[in-house]
């Protein structure tokens, strides 16, 4: 994924795994492995995203890093230390928000933020961590009250209240409505902001993209692709499609700066390009010289849910095909 590789004394990294694996029922004949080999690092006061599709390892690689689980092979590494056998000198220095905070439903907002302060040094004010949240004004609610976002932004609240280095955030804003995700990314920006390293999985691409300074895309137990949004993207073909008029085909168009491949589905013609800017300025002179109306014109370069898909259905087909 990168060209740097940190070394032991390397400060700046502040999440290291190598060749990370996790294994369920080893030694059984349902042993199933569903970390195959992961190694990312993450650097301090970044933003890290970690996408996939259900079932593709995430939830079961951050586990290992929280250190919840031990890596049946490989290591982990968290501010320097195993997560797991020295639980006790990261824990306190981590903040982590589960896919389900599980709280007492009976409590009020206030009463369970009040009670994790007392549970973490050097907490911040119980009022500050709703503020924050924009839970303030439900401080009163009993937390059974609360809807699926409101109990997301208490998660939330609560995972950063000790004010940790590092923050794990699995599936953070599942449950919320558009603003309560804004309201999401402005905490986290907030926190990167005063250098907390901030590790989130998601299957929001959007949000990956307009929160993550670099990311990894995991299929399968492993990471198939990583780098910033930018890289990942480029690394995939501009479109280009349009309808042909009656009487013309694919034939009849003239070669294409920088295309990787051309589909035709009836009249419609798209064309994957890496050079988008110089492929449109030709198709669009070869046209008007020919005084052709090209209806439907369409073109895009890539995005980050077109990298994703692809790299996620070219594993699902490998893999297929190994097992073939």
């Amino acid at each position: 994924m990168r060209s740097h590789r940190p070394t032991e004394q390397d400060d700046n990294v502040i999440i290291d795994a190598r060749d990370a694996r996790r294994t369920y029922g080893a030694g059984s004949r349902s042993a199933y492995e569903a970390v195959r080999g992961v190694t990312l690092q993450v650097q301090r006061g970044e933003v890290f995203a970690l996408l996939g599709t259900n079932g593709a390892g995430k939830t079961s690689t951050v586990e290992l890093l929280e250190g919840l689980a031990r890596p049946s092979a490989g290591r982990v590494r968290v501010l320097g230390h195993d997560p797991f056998t020295e639980r006790t000198r990261v824990r306190a220095r981590t903040g982590v928000m589960l896919q389900s905070g599980g709280f007492p439903g009976e409590l009020t907002v206030a009463e369970v933020t009040r009670f994790w302060a007392q549970c973490s040094s050097g907490a911040r004010a119980v009022s500050e961590v709703l503020d924050l949240v924009g839970l303030t004004d439900r401080s009163g609610v009993r937390v059974k009250q609360l809807s699926g976002g409101e109990a997301r932004r208490l998660d939330l609240g609560l995972a950063v209240i000790g004010r940790p280095e590092v923050l794990f955030l699995d599936e953070p804003t599942t449950g919320m409505d558009p603003e309560g995700r804004r309201d999401t990314w402005r905490v986290v920006r907030q926190l990167r902001e005063e250098h907390t390293t901030v590790l989130l999985t998601t299957h929001y691409l959007e949000e990956a993209e307009e929160l993550a300074d670099r990311l990894a895309i995991m299929q399968h137990g492993r990471v198939v692709a990583g780098g910033t949004p930018a890289e990942v993207i480029a690394a995939h073909p501009s479109r280009i499609r349009f309808e042909l008029p009656h009487g013309w085909d694919s034939e009849s168009l003239p070669p294409l700066p920088g295309t990787t491949h051309r589909e035709t589905t009836g009249p419609i013609i798209t064309v994957h390009t890496t050079s988008l800017q110089a492929a449109l300025n030709r198709l669009l002179s070869w046209a008007d010289d020919g005084q052709i109306t090209l209806a439907r014109l369409d073109a895009r370069s890539a995005s980050l849910e077109q990298a994703f898909l692809t790299l996620t259905s070219a594993s699902r087909t490998d893999l297929a095909e190994s097992h073939s």
